[in-house]
């Protein structure tokens, strides 16, 4: 298309770095890195938090990210401009050429990988690698094809708050397991919500993201009740393990139920409305059941 071969710099730094914040979809990752942060936290002992290092594991994080979700518009600056969500972003709108895109994700992913593994150990490195490469490489062609893709989308998904955890402790523990797999299962009504206000927009693009063929069906609405009810459960289960105190159980059941019951209602309804109070339901619920861990160990 003829918005893909032209490129037509905007003057101004500050019109860059709006249009570096699109390509790397700032308030996205911002959620990503803040997740990490609180992994971190999790993983850290009582008084070993370190301002510095959870400040540089966000940066690492934050270049990590972008740089996937940089290369991701990359490859579908077609589907992009189908979309209205999506037509603002600078490769659909010529104000970035795909090269200047890529140039800037590959030394955003170089800088971000280093950092994590020379500061934080090899293991978070390798973990960062492997998120942006399943993201890029399975998760973005993916999404095309099957809604199998929420599953792998949901893997890179899940791994920051790991990343944090191993940042910390320098090792695997059952601990990063457990933020890793709340995060998975969290990914499935919020995905899913997303998907349900955008699935028209989605289908100009191809993608067909909700889990059932119909699309917003009764089926779908119950597959994202079933996953919010296991979201719940698995919110309390680093309690269970005796990682966590009371006072984060609580707020994980009653952050966990409001998941649940906006999830219900999505499924009563299948409403929109209701997607969308879902989605906010969903937005309160991972930084918050994650604050509580981190606040529950001081």
């Amino acid at each position: 298309m003829e918005t893909h071969e032209t490129y037509s710099a905007r003057p101004g730094l500050a019109a860059k770095l709006k249009d570096l914040g699109l390509l790397f979809k700032f308030r996205v990752t911002m959620l990503v890195v803040i997740t990490a942060v609180l992994g971190y936290g999790m993983g850290v002992q009582a008084g070993g938090f370190s301002v510095l290092d959870a400040l540089l594991l966000a940066i690492g994080g934050f270049l990590v990210t972008g740089s996937s979700t940089a290369l991701n518009e990359v490859i579908e600056m077609e589907q992009d401009s189908r979309m209205e969500r999506t037509k603002g972003r600078p490769l659909v709108r010529g104000t970035m050429s795909a090269t200047e895109a890529v140039v800037i994700a590959v030394v955003a992913g170089i800088l971000g990988t280093v950092l994590l593994w020379y500061l934080f150990g090899q293991l978070a490195g390798l973990l960062s690698l492997l998120s942006l490469f399943i993201y890029v490489a399975l998760y973005t062609p993916l999404k095309r094809v099957s809604a199998w893709a929420v599953f792998v989308g949901a893997i890179p998904g899940a791994l920051p708050p790991m990343i944090g955890h191993v940042a910390a402790t320098g090792s695997f523990s059952l601990g990063a397991g457990l933020l890793f797999a709340l995060q998975f299962l969290w990914q499935y009504p919020h995905f899913w919500s997303v998907s349900w206000l955008l699935h028209d927009d989605y289908a100009k693009a191809s993608y067909h993201l909700l889990p059932s063929r119909g699309g917003r069906d009764h089926f779908s609405g119950f597959l994202v009740a079933i996953y919010a009810f296991f979201t719940l459960l698995i919110g309390l289960l680093p309690w269970v393990f005796g990682l966590t105190g009371h006072w984060s159980a609580l707020v994980a059941v009653l952050l966990g139920l409001n998941l649940l019951y906006r999830a219900l209602r999505l499924m009563r309804s299948l409403d929109k409305a209701d997607a969308r109070r879902l989605l906010y339901a969903g937005f309160l619920y991972l930084p918050g059941v994650q604050l509580a861990y981190v606040l529950d160990k001081l």
